[in-house]
């Protein structure tokens, strides 16, 4: 008989042999909790699509977000669901709005032990859900909402974001924020680019999470699910643009675009892994169809072994205790 001469399972032969030489390592700081706000809430109202998420009051945001820095992830994304909307979103960019609220309460109290972040966006705050201002046409104008969103980024750094979330994939958005909180001397306030961001099936339970209003969908500006490419173009633009990181969102359906963007930028790379994907996940293990543990791990491992250096996952929290 002939026997191998290379034997690769000698490197799975016991736990502690497999442990030693994995490639990939999951780590609480690697891990981003993103939170939704709701204006008007006493206390926190669950998320009927998304098991153990919570919509949050102000109180018990601040309780969550305490819990999440004792857990040791490194940072929480913060959304906000104001009571009132409108064609311009003016609640975002209001100090005494919903988001920029919590977004002082959470740095007061955890600003010091994890990255608070905003998302910058106006689909939460507008009347017909869309991410920018509308023109008479209807289509979403892009030069009429970066001046929006500059605004919004300035109202979030003086909140106390640590770091703004730019996920409206309008053309120039990192170049006109990063202007404009230059120009106030917020300079060390981090841009993140949610740079490769598709117009996608996996964001539905999101859409309950803040209350969404949009008619339609948002394939004029996020990308197109069959262009890998373009997701490298417009993450090699963001940097250019002064991004501090750059986004894939979603995550595992685009870990192909993840891995080319992680080869071909020099800065941080963050992977989105979003709603719908929670609740798949989350559905078929109450089902008893998969091993939830595993298929949470093995998720997180496979987005970071793409080249994601960190993940917004809304399982954060749990999976730092078992890290």
């Amino acid at each position: 008989m002939s026997f191998p001469v290379h034997r690769p399972r000698r490197l799975r032969q016991s736990p502690a042999v497999r442990r030693l030489v994995r490639e990939t390592h999951l780590a609480p700081s690697q891990l981003v909790l993103p939170m939704f706000v709701r204006e008007g809430l006493t206390e926190a109202m669950p998320i009927g699509s998304m098991p153990g998420v919570m919509q949050h009051s102000l109180d018990s945001l601040r309780r969550a977000a305490v819990d999440a820095a004792a857990a040791g992830v490194g940072g929480v994304m913060l959304f906000g669901v104001p009571e009132v909307r409108d064609a311009r979103g003016s609640g975002a960019d209001d100090p005494a709005g919903v988001l920029n609220v919590a977004t002082a309460a959470v740095a007061a109290e955890v600003g010091d032990a994890l990255v608070v972040q905003t998302d910058l966006c106006l689909d939460e705050f507008t009347d017909h859900g869309h991410c920018g201002v509308l023109a008479a046409s209807g289509a979403v104008d892009n030069d009429a909402t970066l001046e929006r969103y500059a605004a919004m980024g300035l109202a979030q750094a003086r909140a106390g974001s640590t770091m703004l979330g730019l996920s409206g994939m309008m053309d120039g958005q990192v170049g006109v924020v990063r202007a404009a909180l230059d120009a106030e001397g917020f300079t060390d306030t981090m841009i993140l680019a949610y740079s490769a961001k598709y117009a996608g099936a996996f964001y539905g339970p999101f859409r309950e999470a803040v209350d969404s209003q949009l008619q339609g969908d948002r394939r004029t500006y996020q990308l197109d699910p069959g262009n890998g490419r373009e997701g490298v173009r417009e993450a090699l633009l963001d940097v250019d643009e002064g991004a501090d990181v750059v986004m894939v969102k979603p995550a595992l359906p685009y870990l192909d675009v993840l891995a080319e963007v992680r080869a071909a930028v020099d800065v941080p790379v963050w992977a989105y892994q979003v709603s719908g994907e929670f609740a798949m996940v989350e559905a078929a293990a109450a089902h008893g169809w998969i091993d939830r543990r595993g298929a949470i791990t093995e998720s997180l491992l496979a987005i970071r072994r793409a080249g994601a250096d960190a993940i917004l996952t809304y399982w954060a929290v749990e999976a730092a205790a078992w890290l």
